[in-house]
């Protein structure tokens, strides 16, 4: 059971989310390879898990030893939540968010945080100020759409990607998201074209091909799945996926299979 799991993670691991949901929600990655406010740069998202470890260590130790230091902290939450260990950097931001409640750099990843840890309707309260109307940042309504889909939300997260594309036309990170919401409407038309508009890009994340996979398996075009999926993955690993979508497809409904797997990009703080 543990490997078929892992195999269709494998297939659906996409960007994103809300960090999950990149970061924001569960499951969210994020692609953007870095994200700059002020003087503040987070880390690249890309780095590898051995990096991230590093970073924990040796962030970690920093932090402790001055708890008080904005950039050690958001280092060090941001290395905890690469390494799955969301609770712990919540609970690190949340103090942080108390000592400086009007730096967005550091709610963002907060609200990224909650959303890790599936507190969804408090990292909504926590993204609201974290931008305003008037500087709206697309990073974070694609966090707030992610979050909008976990909760069932759909049409309320369609139009936070539509208002993030605006800002950052044909970013392929709120298309890949744009594009779930999509199928988790039921919405297949449409989500096939968002993300085949994803693809497209040449920036584009692996990941967000293999959402287009998904959703084409979804659409019954096994076939076709797994010849994009092939794109990114060995010809085996990609059967073993489509097969695996195919047995979850006989098992459960579009919406539910979606809302189990998909992966949404919440991009960086």
């Amino acid at each position: 059971m543990r490997t078929t799991r892992s195999r269709f993670a494998r297939l659906v691991a996409s960007t994103a989310i809300i960090t999950a949901i990149a970061a924001a929600t569960a499951g969210c990655e994020t692609t953007q390879s870095t994200a700059t406010t002020g003087s503040l740069t987070l880390a690249p998202a890309d780095r590898s898990d051995a990096d991230w470890q590093h970073d924990v260590q040796a962030y970690g130790e920093r932090y402790r030893a001055d708890p008080s230091n904005v950039e050690v902290a958001l280092r060090y939450a941001q290395a905890l939540r690469a390494t799955k260990q969301s609770a712990q950097a919540v609970a690190i931001l949340e103090e942080m968010s108390m000592q400086h409640p009007n730096n967005k750099v550091l709610l963002g990843e907060y609200g990224r945080a909650l959303a890790d840890t599936g507190q969804y309707e408090q990292a909504l309260t926590v993204f609201d100020r974290a931008h305003t109307p008037e500087q709206p940042d697309w990073r974070i309504l694609s966090a707030q759409g992610a979050v909008l889909d976990q909760l069932g939300r759909h049409q309320d997260a369609q139009r936070h990607y539509l208002t993030a594309l605006k800002i950052v036309p044909n970013e392929p990170s709120v298309l890949s998201n744009l594009g779930l919401s999509y199928a988790l409407s039921k919405d297949l038309k449409d989500a096939e074209a968002t993300l085949r508009l994803a693809v497209a890009q040449k920036s584009t994340d692996p990941r967000v091909r293999q959402n287009l996979a998904l959703v084409v398996g979804l659409e019954g075009r096994f076939g076709e799945a797994e010849q994009i999926a092939r794109a990114d993955l060995p010809p085996d690993q990609a059967a073993a996926n489509v097969a695996y979508l195919r047995q979850m497809l006989a098992h459960k409904g579009n919406g539910a299979l979606i809302k189990q797997s998909a992966r949404y990009s919440a991009g960086s703080s």
